[in-house]
């Protein structure tokens, strides 16, 4: 597996992994009826922002976007996101997009990097960015209409550089 920058012709075998995920209702706040126009729009990153796809040949098993979290006096701290196709969970394309964003927020001199609304009972996702260095510095009770579980909380996470 590598990974390597969106390239245009990518969206044929990302939006698939977005529309999954998004229509799961389970680990995203988007809309569940969100177009794949909009979902462009949404998940590929303008400069300086990135976003990239983790493949093993031309099939791609996982998608990352990463930039600034909030403009002007909040912008030396990252942010990124995660999707990872359901057939490639478990096989570390997660962990492996998750250590790219880090570094290439490093890189980039951010302060350090803040997730805005983990879903609490996404126990993989929560551990894995706990494994990485990452602290729930906050959770909004109830603030995520889970299809199966009702109302849980979010989670900000953030990790200091």
């Amino acid at each position: 597996m590598r990974i390597r920058e969106f390239d245009e012709p990518d969206w044929a075998q990302v939006w698939p992994i977005v529309r999954e995920v998004v229509r799961a209702r389970e680990t995203f706040v988007y809309d569940p009826e969100l177009t794949a126009e909009q979902a462009y729009g949404m998940w590929v990153e303008a400069a300086p922002g990135l976003t990239v796809v983790a493949v093993d040949g031309d099939r791609v098993l996982g998608t990352a976007k990463m930039g600034t979290n909030r403009p002007g006096p909040g912008s030396h701290v990252a942010t990124a996101s995660f999707m990872v196709a359901r057939e490639a969970r478990g096989r570390g394309v997660g962990t492996a997009l998750c250590r790219y964003a880090l570094d290439w927020a490093r890189r980039r001199g951010y302060a350090g990097m803040q997730f805005n609304a983990v879903v609490e009972s996404n126990a993989s996702a929560v551990e894995l960015y706990r494994r990485e260095g990452f602290a729930v510095v906050g959770t909004v009770p109830g603030a995520f209409a889970h299809p199966t579980l009702g109302r849980v909380g979010l989670h900000v996470m953030y990790q200091e550089f």
